[in-house]
């Protein structure tokens, strides 16, 4: 019997997750787990007898907060996830999947970026940080992978977007952030919108629920999974494309302008999901619909 802990379990993508997983489940918080004492969390491990961890925190934020603080980004990812993954492998914790990121793939890629590229490049300054934090969880796992009956694999998803995510202009991700600038320039009948630098980077975004969709696909077919996979949608638009088309949902007559001193970030990062579609998982959430339910979730949330 699968007893599976998961980290993160009251972020935007456990939350998700949670409501679909059929197994044995431990979700507890920051109060009953806190994952930055080594010794308390190979302890919960332990007394609860857990056999498979899905390894879904993090520390996470926008470009902005990313350049703000990048050492914060690199310390706490970094203790967070070095004791999870040791914990689980001092316990004899078999199965293990952590859930990576795309920033960790070399910068000023222009064609999709395939698993192989993985530590072959420079990282994007603007998140270095973040990015070097995971990176060292991904070669934890593969080198506990060596060791005979260890499956330490790593899910390297998009962009994420979605319900429960974080409405702030600073901290945000792209899509959520739009969502907030749009809605508030709607609201104060403010006909202008700024888009941080020339609008013109290429982002892959995909739907939360498509993730952990992935998470419960990886979960019954964890013995196919190659160490490193790329999950996303396969698909990418520019940063302008993405400020018209929430535009055209919430406030079609606001007008953009482009701030160039404010960071663009990588000018591409598109996934190649060939190997995820072989195996037999694909995204399904369009971007459209995936906008129109996010707006839901934000409108619930903020404007009632």
């Amino acid at each position: 019997m699968k007893r599976i802990l998961i980290t993160g379990s009251w972020g935007m993508l456990g939350k998700d997750l949670v409501r679909k997983l059929n197994y044995k489940i431990f979700t507890p918080n920051k109060k009953k787990l806190n994952l930055f004492n080594f010794t308390d969390t190979k302890k919960y491990i332990k007394k609860n007898k857990i056999n498979f961890v899905i390894h879904c925190a993090a520390k996470v934020g926008g470009i902005q907060d990313n350049v703000n603080h990048q050492l914060e980004y690199l310390v706490e990812n970094l203790n967070l996830n070095k004791n999870i993954i040791m914990a689980s492998h001092e316990n004899g914790v078999k199965n293990f999947l952590n859930i990576g990121s795309s920033c960790i793939y070399p910068k000023n890629i222009k064609k999709k970026i395939t698993e192989n590229l993985m530590f072959k490049g420079d990282f994007e300054p603007t998140n270095e940080g973040y990015a070097i934090s995971k990176y060292l969880s991904i070669k934890l796992c593969k080198f506990i992978s060596q060791k005979e009956g260890y499956n330490y694999k790593t899910l390297i998803p998009t962009n994420l977007y979605g319900p429960n995510d974080k409405y702030d202009k600073e901290k945000s991700h792209l899509l959520a952030a739009i969502i907030k600038k749009i809605s508030d320039a709607k609201k104060t009948k403010n006909k202008y919108v700024e888009i941080w630098g020339d609008g013109k980077a290429r982002r892959e975004f995909m739907y939360v629920s498509d993730l952990s969709d992935a998470i419960l696909f990886s979960i019954k077919n964890f013995n196919r999974l190659p160490n490193i996979l790329n999950i996303g949608t396969g698909i990418d638009y520019t940063v302008e494309a993405y400020y018209k088309k929430v535009a055209k949902i919430i406030y079609p007559k606001v007008k953009f302008y482009f701030n160039r001193k404010k960071p663009s970030g990588m000018r591409r990062k598109l996934l190649d999901v060939s190997k995820s579609k072989k195996l037999g998982w694909s995204s399904k959430v369009s971007l459209t619909n995936g906008i129109k339910k996010t707006l839901k979730d934000y409108k619930k949330y903020y404007e009632n």
